[in-house]
């Protein structure tokens, strides 16, 4: 268990030596202070729970997009450097080392989401005060009487499974292919054709279309509708976001031992 837990601590360094995740780290906080700022300057309407709200909708895509740049090099960054040789012959077995690299990337789009949660809160509740009346839950759209603050924390989690999906798919495509930027490209790609084309045909009537990956990744919407398009409910979008999950892992895992790293 402690070597699994080094070979995690490994991966998590790997990460964060680079100067590109700090940078990452770094716009998520600036861009946090700029529109909370921004939005106190021009509007004194808002309440801190509607600037978080809307400061989530927007990093949600930047995070997604800094997720989708670190696991989708995870793999195909070795073997594009050559260091995955180096990984192979030290005495773990390929199922741990792709445990260990899923695992740290996993906790890198938590670090980002806890970074942008907090440091919204904390702001946001500095510049506008804290309130917890039936306005706030009327600017919000909520369903029931919750608390805005246990509101923020589900949207902020159903973002995070979001996140997780992602992070399977990229990393699936890191491992199936051996050039880092062409898993990254490919991954923003298809993330974002997907996205697009998923709202073009939600608008069709055929069942089909409800099993489509993109439409199910932003669970946060059952936050103000019980079900959407389709007559799609929350248990439903899970159930086949798990369907793609066991699919994505084990593509991934398949691949990754049965790779023939010489060649």
């Amino acid at each position: 268990m402690f070597d699994f837990l080094q070979l995690v601590r490994n991966e998590n360094m790997k990460i964060y030596r680079r100067i590109g995740t700090w940078i990452m780290l770094g716009i998520i906080l600036l861009l946090v202070i700029v529109s909370s700022s921004l939005t106190r300057w021009l509007s004194e309407k808002e309440t801190m729970w509607t600037v978080m709200n809307g400061i989530d909708q927007l990093m949600y895509y930047l995070i997604t997009i800094f997720t989708v740049v670190i696991s989708a090099e995870s793999v195909a960054g070795e073997f594009s450097s050559g260091t995955i040789k180096l990984l192979l012959i030290r005495p773990w077995s390929r199922s741990k080392i792709l445990l260990s690299k899923y695992i740290s990337l996993l906790l890198f789009a938590l670090v980002q989401t806890l970074l942008m949660f907090v440091s919204s809160f904390v702001l946001n509740l500095i510049l506008f005060g804290y309130n917890d009346s039936a306005t706030a839950n009327e600017a919000l759209g909520v369903l029931n009487s919750a608390h805005p603050f246990f509101y923020m924390i589900q949207a902020y989690v159903l973002d995070y499974i979001g996140l997780i999906m992602i992070v399977t798919f990229s990393f699936m495509l890191s491992t199936i292919f051996r050039s880092g930027g062409l898993a990254i490209g490919l991954s923003m790609f298809i993330y974002f054709f997907g996205l697009i084309a998923s709202g073009i045909l939600m608008s069709l009537k055929y069942k089909w279309v409800e099993y489509l990956l993109f439409l199910h990744l932003n669970l946060k919407q059952y936050l103000q509708s019980s079900e959407i398009a389709h007559h799609m409910t929350l248990g439903f979008s899970l159930a086949v976001l798990a369907g793609y999950y066991i699919i994505f892992i084990g593509v991934t895992w398949l691949i990754f031992n049965k790779r023939d790293v010489a060649t």
